[in-house]
């Protein structure tokens, strides 16, 4: 096919790396190896460190293709990833997401030195969750480690891991979400000045955050002719304090609002049972490769999709739920199912250069199928949105829709108005179902047993 009449894209958030850069063709991913990076790609590749990271899930594995596909005559190889699932960002993940991402980042840094190498660069960024697990996706972050030489990707890991999880754990969950802010990693000297002053007993945090903040304002203004010659000892015994600082590092899911809520939620058991039933029902009728559960607290719900095989992206506000659903993940070993922090008021946004280095939720989809449980009213109440912006919303993100309608005559809705003026005069099922049917056909609706809720499966329109 001529390259007039192939669609060729570029990736906004990969331009930053002269070693060479990411571009879609005809909506397939590959990756441009340029000539610059050729000795540092062949002792990666030759080395055995490729072949030993991707054997132990750390990093994505790839193949080779065609040369012809170069865009450009820097190019040296041109090589196709596997497809990452869901692309997600650190101001998205939970407190152990990071924490598991920073600790695999130090793992594969150790690997590296093995084989004669370093990571030239450990900007978060670089880890994706595959399978359950964080990994390492790119292929260009390596390079030939010289005895002697520091590691010049190490203000970079504090700025992107331990600052974070620093603040997070020593301070509040919430400060995580910083990284949106801060997409190149949170400032050693504004962290330094967040943390309380009990971090300082900490040695590591001390050395890494305190101290490392205090030298960079120290040298900010001055020229550094030479760098410090650092042993391949000293350095993989830097590598060993920063993980055992990050492995110390702890944060329970406690007091968040949501993260209990199915101990004190309003179905009976046989109600429960019935949504359960009727939400797996949906699902096979929809067919869907990937659903986005949106509002998916702590994952019960996902866990139906997931373990029908589907690739589910289990969203939710409350960092407590996220983690704990995380945890749940690790421990039963799942690998269909993606936990992730989600503001659906004020979603992720494309952000950076352009607005297009890190890219927004909508941009991601759209989903196959969407699920909205237990959500609408408080979008609908608690933040005063009205029904056909809802539909509207989710009609961009899905084909299928399988979404819960609570009424007023609900006490999780009541519970809602005890404490503002009832100004929803609209909410109500029939306004409902009319806003939702200008976007969707509705296929089926089940009232939930021992309940006033309804589910719908809906199918967007063309």
């Amino acid at each position: 096919m001529s390259r007039a009449n192939t669609i060729v894209q570029p990736l906004g958030s990969s331009f930053r790396d002269p070693s060479g850069f990411l571009f879609r063709k005809d909506g397939v991913l590959y990756r441009q190896v340029n000539q610059v990076h050729k000795e540092d790609y062949q002792q990666l590749m030759d080395s055995g460190l490729y072949q030993n990271l991707v054997a132990a899930g750390l990093m994505i594995p790839h193949r080779e293709a065609p040369f012809d596909l170069a865009l450009n005559e820097s190019a040296y190889k041109i090589i196709l990833p596997e497809p990452v699932t869901f692309i997600s960002y650190p101001y998205e993940w939970c407190f152990s997401q990071l924490q598991d991402a920073a600790l695999t980042t130090l793992k594969i840094q150790k690997r590296a030195l093995e084989f004669g190498m370093i990571l030239k660069d450990s900007s978060a960024y670089n880890v994706q969750f595959q399978n359950g697990r964080p990994v390492m996706i790119d292929t260009l972050s390596f390079e030939s480690y010289h005895d002697g030489c520091p590691w010049d990707a190490y203000r970079q890991f504090c700025q992107h891991f331990l600052a974070p999880l620093s603040l997070m754990s020593y301070r509040d969950i919430r400060l995580g979400r910083l990284l949106r802010v801060y997409i190149d990693g949170l400032p050693l000297d504004l962290a330094s000045r967040m943390l309380p002053r009990r971090s300082r007993l900490s040695i590591t945090l001390l050395m890494h955050i305190h101290l490392h903040a205090a030298s960079q304002s120290r040298f900010a203004d001055k020229q550094v002719k030479t760098k410090r010659r650092v042993s391949k000892r000293g350095l993989l015994g830097l590598i060993d304090s920063l993980e055992s600082s990050i492995r110390r590092m702890r944060w329970s899911p406690k007091g968040t609002e949501w993260g209990s809520y199915y101990d004190v939620h309003n179905y009976t058991q046989d109600g429960l049972q019935h949504k359960q039933q009727t939400v797996a029902h949906f699902l096979v009728e929809a067919k869907p490769a990937i659903v986005w559960d949106l509002g998916a607290n702590v994952g019960i719900f996902s866990r139906l999709a997931s373990e029908m095989g589907i690739s589910t992206i289990a969203f939710d506000n409350d960092p407590g739920a996220v983690e704990l659903n995380y945890q749940e993940c690790i421990s039963k070993g799942e690998k269909k199912l993606l936990p992730l922090l989600l503001d659906l008021t004020n979603p992720s946004p494309s952000i950076g250069w352009h607005n297009e280095e890190r890219i927004g939720l909508i941009e991601r989809g759209p989903a196959d199928a969407v699920m909205a449980l237990a959500l609408i009213h408080h979008l609908a109440i608690s933040n005063n949105v009205p029904l056909d912006r809802l539909a509207r919303f989710f009609h961009q993100l899905c084909k299928w829709l399988i979404i819960e309608f609570i009424p007023k005559s609900d006490p999780q809705v009541k519970r809602l108005l005890s404490t503002r003026k009832d100004i929803f005069e609209n909410y109500n099922q029939d306004n409902f179902e009319y806003a939702f049917q200008e976007y969707f056909k509705i296929s089926r609706k089940q009232v939930i047993r021992d309940s006033d809720r309804c589910l719908y499966l809906m199918e967007a329109h063309d």
